[in-house]
């Protein structure tokens, strides 16, 4: 069993980044705002889970040890699947989820891509109570904060200049409801959203996105 790596980062791409550890790269499954905090050449260190089928070895990453406990957690549920629990963990931070289930709030996964409302609920059922983290009470500002970074970063790297992304980004926090706050694809969304069909603009002296 792979429970953790540490070595350079060869590659990042969506969800997926490679990580080569003595010598050999190796394929990890993370959560999108995780591969916003890689960069390639330098070294990383994730905890990890190695899911074996008959057909298949996948090996999923994560920044911290609450992140993979409840990642175990909800693929412990039926009808939660590897991929369907990255989606949770891609949505909410750990502090959110346990949030979410201690006060019964089954539609914070009903917004999870491929959760439905039975599943969501199964969720609350199974998990109530079994989950050792601490909720996310009192750390939504210094989440929200670190969340809109990445996100103004992402905006800037897609080519917006950095005011239209700034303004953008405190409509977007302002807008959101406290688990879009906390995650960055959701606020990366709604920042999207209110820039609208325009083009990013080109930044001074270089030459813009197509």
């Amino acid at each position: 069993m792979i429970s953790s790596l540490r070595g350079t980062v060869l590659a990042v791409a969506g969800t997926t980044a490679v990580i080569e550890v003595g010598g050999v790269g190796l394929s990890v499954q993370i959560t999108p705002q995780h591969a916003l905090a890689l960069r390639v050449g330098a070294e990383a260190r994730l905890r990890t889970a190695l899911i074996v089928r008959e057909d298949d070895l996948s090996l999923f990453g994560f920044t911290d040890a609450d992140e993979l406990t409840v990642f175990d957690a909800l693929r412990g549920v039926t009808g939660v699947g590897p991929k369907s629990a990255m989606g949770v963990l891609a949505a909410m931070n750990p502090g959110q989820i346990a949030q979410a289930i201690a006060t019964d709030d089954d539609g914070a996964f009903r917004k999870v891509s491929g959760i439905g409302p039975k599943t969501a609920k199964l969720i609350i059922l199974s998990l109530a109570g079994k989950l050792a983290i601490a909720p996310a009470v009192g750390r939504t500002a210094a989440a929200t904060g670190s969340v809109s970074d990445s996100v103004l970063a992402a905006l800037v790297g897609l080519g917006w200049n950095e005011r239209a992304a700034v303004a953008a980004v405190e409509e977007a926090v302002a807008g959101a409801t406290e688990a879009e706050r906390g995650a960055v694809p959701a606020l990366l969304r709604l920042a999207l959203t209110r820039l609208g069909p325009a083009q990013p603009q080109p930044a001074a002296g270089g030459a813009g996105r197509e």
